[in-house]
């Protein structure tokens, strides 16, 4: 199971791209709506206009920190400002959801301008409870190897992405 969800990860270029191989050691459930995310699915920016009911296994004294980015802004062809963080939130609280944590960076939903976008949700265990994090200067070009690295987060403990293109203006809801 574990190797098949890696496999995944690793096709989808989340590892590599965003984070190195790791083993998940957590549960994490994403969902929007009744749709529950699993890597590489697609999902409509109409139906992610609101944060994800998001649940994370584990204790409740655990600590973890999660991140939704976007490697493939403002295009896939052409990442520039590749990751585009969307979601920042720390302190979160383990057998709970993001809504019990810290929020750093204000949710964003997918706003794909130009082709099929990867949204990646990645989750770090922390050793210790963050504390006095600064608002981010910019969503553009952040990098999450680089801000696990400089809060010693280590691997992540769970990922994963879904795909996500604009939709035609006549047919959103």
């Amino acid at each position: 199971m574990a190797s098949t969800f890696v496999e995944s990860l690793v096709v989808g270029r989340v590892i590599g791209e965003v984070v190195d191989l790791f083993v998940p050691t957590v549960t994490m459930s994403v969902n929007y709506g009744a749709k529950h995310i699993n890597n590489g699915c697609h999902v409509k920016p109409s139906m992610a206009v609101n944060p994800p009911a998001l649940c994370i296994s584990g204790n409740i004294s655990d600590l973890y920190t999660l991140i939704m980015t976007d490697p493939d802004a403002p295009s896939p062809s052409e990442p520039r400002m590749r990751e585009w963080i969307h979601w920042l939130v720390v302190n979160i609280p383990g057998g709970t959801d993001p809504f019990k944590g810290e929020e750093i960076v204000p949710y964003m939903p997918p706003q794909p301008p130009l082709g099929i976008h990867r949204y990646v949700f990645v989750l770090f265990q922390q050793e210790k409870r963050i504390e006095g994090m600064s608002p981010l200067a910019s969503r553009a070009n952040f990098n999450t190897r680089l801000f696990a690295s400089q809060l010693e987060l280590g691997l992540p403990v769970a990922a994963v992405y879904f795909n996500c293109q604009r939709e035609p203006n006549n047919r959103r809801r």
